[in-house]
């Protein structure tokens, strides 16, 4: 997920001067990689579901749940580890992250049925969630000192980059390269392994490094002072990823329908494509105000599920790809200015607590509509369910703009009288 900068604790807000290793401005780089390729990993599954379908005989709703488990391990290792590489450093974090990766990668490619498959997910899922914090402590302090901006914005844009390569690239082997379902994930073995090899020699840059191993789960808690602006701002987070929950799970299935084509690619460039415009949004707006970019985000996702209900109206293709890039720069846009006020609204001693409330909402959104859509998907087919479920976000962002925009204007208000 975007914005992982934020998911810190104290270690990420007042970042500390590298030990001595390897350049600073090579370590930067390196958990770059970790995190562009951990969030290609997890898209990759997405452009093969409709081969594990066929395959498999598998019907939506298990691919949707397949596909929720991987939100909940996430969550799990978030809340469970996320301050882990404050007392052991971020390289021990960091390695053991890669090494679940390994591991997961090697179940994928072993697997012949759904038992490999879930077991599969769950482990990339806590990978992902265990290294979520060491790689945002990490990129804010080893941030070359000539760019100290450049952190936060690989933060942002590195998860939406490696969703979008991950969707191209598994489409483009499942449809012209052999064995799909295996090379796909010992090419990511072989990619994890020579990070791995770069976190052993990178910097610690963590200040209280060397400690105990000891888990210190995230509270959930909302301060009492700024629950009403939590509320209002989380709206937008549950129609962020409940988009996102969707195309990430059934939107290659429904692209392949309306492309009326059985060419694998065409779904994964369809999460490519909103990833893609997900991440030129979040480049474009990184300076604007918080509030204003969750506005036009706002306005983007509206205008783009209005495009989408569009193209299912008249089986249009060409109508459904122009939806998926309005949709994505709405989803980036509207992602990137709802976390940034959110994570604005407590102090940094309650700052974690806070964030881990907001990803509690936000990979809850992510996986239990997917989930409600795959099944209802087995009942009432792909096209119905996913003009109800287009129009019930829709609704979803209507009111959270409206909310928005009341909050944007007593803000406004509140400085001008300060």
């Amino acid at each position: 997920m975007a914005d992982t900068s934020k998911t810190t604790t104290g270690a990420a807000a007042h970042p500390a001067a590298p030990a001595a290793g390897a350049p600073r401005g090579s370590g930067f780089w390196v958990v770059g990689s970790v995190l562009v390729l951990l969030m290609l990993s997890s898209s990759v599954p997405s452009a093969l579901y409709v081969l594990y379908q066929q395959q498999w005989d598998l019907s939506s709703g298990v691919i949707t749940v397949v596909f929720a488990l991987y939100a909940v391990t996430v969550l799990a290792g978030l809340l469970l580890f996320g301050s882990l590489s404050d007392t052991l450093g971020r390289r021990p974090v960091l390695g053991a992250g890669l090494v679940l990766a390994i591991v997961s990668m090697g179940l994928f490619a072993g697997a012949r049925g759904l038992g490999l498959l879930l077991a599969a997910r769950a482990v990339q899922g806590l990978a992902v969630g265990l290294a979520t914090g060491a790689m945002g402590a990490a990129l804010l302090e080893l941030a070359p000192r000539s760019r100290p901006a450049l952190g936060a914005q690989v933060n942002s844009a590195g998860p939406t980059v490696g969703i979008g390569l991950g969707g191209l690239g598994a489409g483009l082997l499942v449809q012209y390269a052999p064995a799909p379902t295996v090379l796909s994930y010992l090419l990511l073995v072989g990619a994890f392994a020579v990070t791995l090899v770069g976190v052993v020699r990178m910097r610690e840059s963590a200040p209280g490094a060397g400690g105990r191993f000891r888990v210190v789960p995230h509270r959930i808690r909302v301060p009492a002072g700024v629950r009403g602006r939590f509320a209002v701002l989380v709206l937008t987070i549950v129609a962020v990823w409940s988009v996102g929950g969707f195309y990430l799970s059934l939107g290659p299935h429904l692209a392949l329908s309306l492309l009326r084509s059985t060419n694998y690619l065409a779904g994964g460039a369809t999460v490519a494509l909103l990833a893609g415009a997900a991440t030129a949004a979040q480049l474009a707006l990184g300076r604007t105000e918080a509030l204003r970019t969750a506005v036009l985000g706002l306005l983007g996702l509206l205008a783009g599920l209005g495009l989408v209900l569009l193209a299912l109206g008249l089986g249009s293709a060409a109508v459904f790809l122009v939806a998926t890039a309005v949709l994505g720069s709405g989803w980036g846009a509207a992602f990137l200015g709802s976390f940034r006020a959110l994570s604005a609204l407590a102090d940094p001693a309650h700052r974690g607590e806070l964030t881990a409330a907001v990803y509690v909402f936000a990979y809850l959104a992510m996986s239990v509509p997917a989930v409600l859509a795959g099944m209802l998907t087995n009942i009432h087919g792909l096209h119905r369910t996913s003009v109800g479920f287009m129009a019930a976000v829709a609704a979803v962002c209507a009111l959270a703009l409206l909310v928005t925009l009341r909050l944007a204007a007593r803000t406004r208000a509140e400085g001008s009288t300060a």
